[in-house]
């Protein structure tokens, strides 16, 4: 969050202009629009306001990862959020694409050509001081487009910067808004309400998720951060919240299995964990990134890594247990700390990798040829992993496939009685499809003759059933 949120330096001007306007609408009983405010409904009037007048809002959620991409900027803005630098820097990251910071976002290239086609067709909402609270993408669309002014809401006399936050908040998670928080920002915000005070309970309902979901979503988000602080160089190069934006499903997807495994083997789950983050960070699909079971790195990848990307195992070592004295527990199994050792070797490599101009040219192709060497022994691995899933779906097709019959026979048996009792029973077609489940039972009876040397009790009477007397 900014750091140095007060009035911005033009809030008093700013106020005068907005009061004149507000006594004109009230005059007029102009139009108004409803905010959640403080928790009732508000309805406050619209005015129009020029767009060069207002500040876009420093603590809008809709930026709150990508404020970081440059750093000098970002504390520009956090130590002076109202001027004009920090203003141009939150008028840029509004353009940007969450995932994709260096390209243009699609969602705000449509709302642009909207306006310009159409004009502002809903109204934003502004403190009286001038702080756009909700439609600051709209104010940055206007601006592009030379458009003078804007129609917004004014909020109470009174607005606090926890009022603007929460109004914006609130307004956004209606289902009607139209340009969503990125996964990174809903995140921020989840946490930020947390720590507010707010109950789970209520975030998830706010939030339209179910609290299981919210817990997940917060067990994602610890992910992000301490893998984060894992990429951190010597040189003060680290990953960065955007890094994760298309994410999503994958990470949702190792927070189920790994809270599933960990509730009976918690060193496999750190395995199983450590091994699919390695994946997410060489940006693997989600189908391939289930391939890697607790058992990957130990059965596809320790024999093929590269010197420069195998660990140095350590064995397995007891440390004391705070506040219990001569009461220790093992460390970390020497498989987690080996599959922890290369998660960290990738994570800094693609940190370096796209540090940029942080970092010499020397340092980032090196970073590149890791990340490359990295991809290439996963490939492998990968490539194996398949195979034998491949093979154990085959293995167990066959008899699933006679579970399946099963089920259906013992369903036939309940509805034959019932039909029977109720005299409904169509006699010749049950005899029918008896002749079609014999001529089935004796195709399958004919390969497993020929497969079985030494048949079981199930093949033996399988080969009696079907034998022609």
């Amino acid at each position: 969050m900014a750091s140095n949120f007060d009035i911005p330096p033009d809030g008093a001007k700013i106020e005068s202009v907005v009061n004149d306007r507000l006594r004109q609408a009230m005059t007029e009983d102009g139009a108004k629009v409803t905010v959640e405010w403080r928790g009732e409904q508000k309805h406050v009037h619209v005015i129009s306001m020029p767009v060069e007048m207002l500040y876009l809002n420093p603590d809008t959620h809709r930026i709150r990862a990508q404020r970081t991409l440059d750093p000098l900027r970002n504390k520009v803005l956090a130590e002076d959020p109202w001027s004009e630098p920090a203003q141009l820097y939150l008028q840029h990251l509004l353009t940007r694409d969450p995932a994709r910071p260096d390209q243009m976002d699609p969602d705000y290239v449509s709302l642009r050509d909207e306006l310009n086609d159409f004009g502002q067709k809903e109204a934003g909402i502004i403190s009286p001081q001038g702080i756009v609270v909700d439609g600051n993408t709209r104010c940055a669309a206007l601006r592009e487009l030379g458009v003078k002014n804007i129609r917004v809401g004014v909020l109470p006399a009174d607005t606090s910067r926890r009022d603007i936050n929460n109004v914006e908040l609130a307004l956004q998670l209606r289902r009607d808004k139209r340009r969503d928080y990125s996964y990174i920002n809903r995140l921020i915000a989840i946490e930020e309400e947390l720590a507010g005070g707010r109950r789970e309970e209520d975030i998830a309902r706010d939030f339209n998720i179910k609290v299981t979901t919210l817990r997940q979503d917060r067990w994602v988000y610890q992910l992000i951060i301490e893998s984060i602080e894992r990429s951190q160089t010597s040189g003060g190069i680290g990953l960065r919240l955007v890094d994760f934006e298309d994410q999503q499903e994958k990470l949702r997807e190792l927070c189920r299995d790994y809270s599933k495994l960990a509730k009976t083997d918690p060193n496999a789950a750190e395995q199983l964990k450590e091994t699919r983050l390695a994946m997410i960070v060489l940006n693997y699909p989600k189908t391939t990134v289930r391939l890697a079971e607790a058992d990957f790195h130990d059965r596809y990848l320790r024999e093929r890594l590269p010197a420069d990307l195998r660990p140095s195992t350590e064995e397995p070592t007891s440390v004391a247990v705070p506040g219990l004295i001569g009461i220790s527990v093992q460390d970390a199994t020497t498989g987690v700390k080996a599959t922890r050792a290369l998660t960290d070797s990738l994570l800094q490599a693609k940190a370096a990798a796209q540090a940029g101009e942080h970092l010499s040219a020397a340092k980032v192709a090196e970073a590149e040829r890791l990340m490359k060497v990295g991809r290439e022994t996963f490939k492998v691995a990968v490539k194996m992993a398949g195979q034998n899933a491949e093979l154990l779906k085959r293995q167990i097709a066959v008899p699933e496939r006679l579970t399946d019959a099963a089920d259906y026979v013992n369903q036939c048996a309940s509805e034959f009685a019932a039909a029977r009792a109720k005299r409904a029973l169509d006699e010749d077609a049950f005899d029918d499809a008896l002749l079609v489940l014999k001529a089935s039972l004796a195709r399958l009876a004919k390969h497993a003759a020929r497969t079985f040397s030494a048949p079981g009790d199930g093949v033996a009477w399988l080969l009696d059933a079907s034998r022609d007397d």
